[in-house]
């Protein structure tokens, strides 16, 4: 699955293990039914000498710095009471008949099971939820149908229990069920997705979404990853209809009781786990392509809007062979189709053969798509793509180890991109999207293992998260560079090799002169400050160093096992610098001595370091400075230094720090200051730009412009605003279209800067807009809104028909993203609203997301105290680390601010005094 990302979609079997640099390898393994199970090594494996002595708890700051995971801040709550399905029944074929009711929304089901008893039993526990059983019995094999006496649902644990007379005997079997469920509107389960047909009539589609633990609300079910089964499923639907399943069609015919149905018969699916099924019955057309090794592709859009398909189309059908040459094993299916849902909470779901997307996963429009919506569907298409063998083929044997499963498939969709789309330059955007984001949520004492233990249902949607996802796809990348694509061999079904630790690194570094000897100390890092944990242990860590001399080479590798060390770096001239850690791979902070980090400025302003290396550098110093390690004074001095920076990806990061920095002194009277200071270092890059795309440029230059004249909008520069607002009104007026490239920019300027006539236009752009990319692109703006009585009118709308329901989270969020105001309104919204929020997300990752966007930004002590109240009386199980991390986030952010304003306040006074 693809979470959508929020400037964004583990567990441990040793102790707590936390924020910091993570070693991590690839433990070899057996698989069984492609399960993977963990074993030990058999063989020395060049990394396990840095795992095995290591897994424990860490985090690395490279003094490198690291934090421990146990919270000092608010304990985490006990753990709900789960068993595991019992294994004395399982099932071996499925053969599942489902009819949904499309006006009613409703299904009947039937399920006639081969199942395999171990032992002797007289009832059957199986998964079940929002599911009506009307009967049920078994079928020995040989013998005579035994009816089940009773049904016990235990609705906590979503388990039912088939009670039988007599005792069922070890064999085979067919277990029967039939059954009723709702076509909810949960955006889980099987479940019913609106949308409109050209002529403006609404109607619905029945669509699944079955991961984590959804499938047992779609039929009766082992709905646990491991335990696998074939799939034989029949659906019975209205005839002008599209019927979609994992496998192809074999058979399609009148339905015999109704003829305005057919009965639409689908192929026998591989073994496979529950939470990978899919259906969907709606109104599509679709585009279709072979890929080079013979492989059906097809894309399924909204009517009338096929040739949106064709990207994702060209995208999947180059990404199939990559995938069948880099894991050495043929696409097992027969076909793949990629379907755009209209109501999706997720960003994507690999269902295997038929994967679900957002439609703006999916779709692109030439005329009105932008870059960065090109490329996040290449990314989306590349990672759901991958799970088709690593996931799919071979499967975790229970949630906790989502990390790997994730954090594999979040790390080969940039190796596929790269493949596909070299000019994205898209490993460099990887350590802004991914590797920081890992990195600032691993710093929280209230962040969690890649590998933590989970049990009860609602403990595996909270794992869906950037630790999952990006740092286990920044260990993986970690470990590729380190052993090299060695680990290619290592991820093939038939030989698994699995990792696990983690932990979160900062190291600090100190030249002993200038010559060649560099002192190098390892200590935790906590995103709360330094701490003196005389249990700390030590990691092994690899470090890599390389100078001025050759910045894209490394001059020197070696391995920190123990808390401080001294390296001899020869041939180092004294008006050389050093960098660590060149690539930006290694997962941790670095904390430079002042003459080594004042020796670097230089090779920022010449460009002598490597964007990635500009990147890395700049954000662990803004990260430093809010763990109060160093003076946020001192970073300000060097984002001065990137005054001549090109490259898309450093602004972008940049740019994001400038951001959580306005949102800090948002709190404060000198909030225009720091627009200032942000008008003054973009302007010279967004003169070099302009507004118009030149002949030549390429991807990177259209997102660096849409960024550039973004944030020198919203900082309220004053030629930017007008051109903006000329080119809106132009844009309104149907004079000159907006390029989709300048449209967010656009938009988000004129709004920050507009009044209530500015916001119904928007409006009424947003009626008129057919493409939802366009919709979401205005929909994430409309915050910036700046009067107290109209950022209610946007908040309002968020809950309107007018919002798709997985889209009110990003309206809410961008209210509370934009000012002091809009975050408290936001925050009240929340509250007088959290019956009906909840009641749309419960369960599901969103209601993580809606909490951390809208409270995460505030920087008042008794903020925490409020939002951990409220959620004490308003239990939301799935957020309660998203609750944890918010307060925690709360009272550092009031931390920084009482640390570090009068300071900031001073430097930035003191910028604008007139030279003496």
């Amino acid at each position: 699955m693809h979470n959508t990302k929020v400037a964004s979609w583990g567990r441990g079997t040793t102790r707590t293990i936390s924020n910091g640099l993570c070693v991590v390898f690839f433990m070899s393994c057996r698989v069984s039914l492609s399960v993977i199970r963990l074993a030990l090594p058999r063989s020395p494996n060049p990394i396990a000498k840095l795992v095995f002595p290591t897994l424990r708890a860490s985090r690395l700051l490279v003094r490198f710095k690291s934090v421990s995971s146990e919270s000092t801040l608010f304990s985490m709550p006990e753990r709900r009471p789960f068993v595991r399905l019992p294994t004395d029944v399982y099932p071996v074929n499925y053969g599942l008949r489902l009819k949904p009711d499309l006006i009613d929304f409703t299904f009947e089901g039937k399920l006639e099971a081969a199942v395999e008893v171990t032992q002797g039993t007289n009832q059957i526990v199986m998964n079940c939820a929002d599911i009506d059983i009307i009967t049920a019995s078994f079928v020995p094999e040989g013998g005579e149908e035994i009816n089940a006496t009773g049904f016990n649902y235990q609705n906590e644990d979503e388990k039912v229990t088939l009670c039988f007379p007599s005792t069922l005997q070890k064999g085979s079997g067919s277990l029967k069920i039939d059954f009723v469920g709702e076509l909810n509107d949960k955006m889980k389960g099987f479940y019913r997705s609106k949308y409109t047909i050209p002529s403006g009539e609404i109607r619905y589609a029945a669509v699944t979404q079955f991961e984590a633990t959804d499938a047992r609300r779609a039929f009766p079910c082992w709905d646990e990853p491991a335990i696998k089964a074939t799939f034989d499923i029949t659906l019975i639907v209205p005839k002008d209809r599209v019927a979609l399943s994992n496998m192809n069609v074999v058979d399609r015919k009148p339905y015999p009781e109704d003829h305005s149905l057919v009965e639409v018969k689908f192929a026998t699916t591989p073994i496979m786990s529950t939470y990978l099924v899919a259906f969907v019955i709606g109104e599509y057309d679709f585009v279709e392509s072979q890929s080079s090794d013979g492989v059906t592709v097809r894309v399924y859009t909204p009517v009338g809007k096929a040739e949106q398909g064709r990207f994702a189309l060209e995208v999947a059908t180059k990404t199939l062979p990559f995938y069948k040459d880099y894991f050495s094993v043929p696409y097992p299916l027969p076909k793949i189709d990629l379907i755009a849902i209209a109501d999706f909470a997720a960003g994507a779901m690999e269902n295997w053969g038929l994967v679900t997307y957002r439609e703006t996963a999916l779709l692109i429009d030439p005329k009105n798509s932008c870059a960065s919506s090109r490329q996040w569907v290449a990314l989306v298409v590349g990672h759901e793509l991958a799970h088709q063998w690593f996931g799919n083929l071979v499967t975790m044997e229970w949630w906790t180890h989502l990390w790997l499963n994730e954090g594999f498939a979040s790390w080969i969709e940039y190796l596929c991109v790269d493949h596909c789309f070299p000019e994205y330059d898209i490993w460099t955007q990887f350590v802004s999207a991914d590797y920081t984001r890992a990195l600032d949520l691993d710093a929280l004492d209230n962040s969690h293992p890649i590998e933590v233990d989970v049990g009860h249902p609602s403990e595996v949607d909270e794992i869906f998260d950037a630790i999952s996802y990006s740092k286990g796809a920044s260990v993986i990348r970690m470990l590729h560079n380190y052993i090299g694509d060695e680990v290619r061999g290592h991820v093939q079904p038939a030989a698994e090799r699995h990792s696990q630790s983690s932990g979160n690194n900062n190291c600090c570094l100190g030249n002993t002169g200038f010559n060649q000897m560099l002192k190098i100390s390892q200590k935790k890092f906590c995103a709360s400050g330094p701490r003196n944990d005389e249990n700390c242990p030590n990691w092994m860590v690899p470090i890599s160093i390389c100078t001025s001399e050759d910045p894209s080479c490394t001059k020197l590798e070696v391995l920190l096992d123990q808390p401080e060390t001294t390296v001899n770096i020869t041939n180092v001239a004294p008006d050389h610098w050093l960098k660590i850690n060149p690539g930006t791979v290694g997962f941790y902070r670095i904390q430079y001595s002042s003459a080594m980090l004042e020796s670097l400025l230089p090779g920022i302003r010449d460009l002598t370091l490597l964007p990635v290396d500009r990147l890395g550098l700049q954000n662990d110093l803004f990260s430093l400075a809010r763990a109060g390690m160093i003076s946020t004074v001192e970073v300000l001095k060097v984002m001065e230094a990137f005054v001549n920076e090109p490259n898309y990806t450093v602004w972008s990061d940049l740019s994001c720090n400038l951001g959580v920095l306005s949102s800090l002194l948002s709190h404060t009277d000198f909030h225009e200051d720091i627009q200032e200071f942000i008008r003054d270092l973009f302007t010279p890059i967004g003169m070099k730009l302009g507004w118009d795309s030149k002949t030549g440029e390429g991807h990177l230059d259209a997102l660096l412009r849409g960024l550039v004249l973004g944030k020198l909008g919203k900082a309220g520069h004053k030629a930017t605003l007008e051109e903006a607002r000329r080119r809106f009104k132009e844009h309104v007026e149907g004079k000159q279209i907006l390029p989709a490239d300048l449209r967010s920019p656009v938009y988000l300027t004129v709004l920050k800067h507009g009044d209530s006539t500015t916001l119904d236009t928007m409006l009424k752009l947003h009626k008129q807009a057919d493409m939802q990319e366009e919709k979401n692109r205005i929909e994430r703006v409309l915050g910036a809104i700046p009067a107290p009585d109209i950022i209610q009118r946007v908040l309002n709308f968020a809950l309107s028909e007018e919002v798709r329901p997985q889209d009110t989270v990003s309206v809410i969020g961008g209210v509370a993203g934009s000012s002091k105001q809009g975050r408290k309104a936001a925050w009240k919204f929340v509250k007088d609203n959290w019956e009906e929020l909840h009641n749309r997300y419960q369960g599901g990752f969103l209601i993580s997301r809606l909490i951390k966007l809208t409270v995460d930004g505030f920087a008042i002590d008794k903020m925490a105290a409020e939002v951990k109240s409220f959620f004490e009386s308003h239990h939301a199980p799935a957020a309660e680390r998203t609750v944890q991390q918010c307060c925690e986030n709360i009272l550092l952010n009031a931390a920084w601010l009482k640390r570090d304003a009068d300071a900031i306040h001073q430097y930035l006074l003191q910028r604008k005094a007139p030279p003496v």
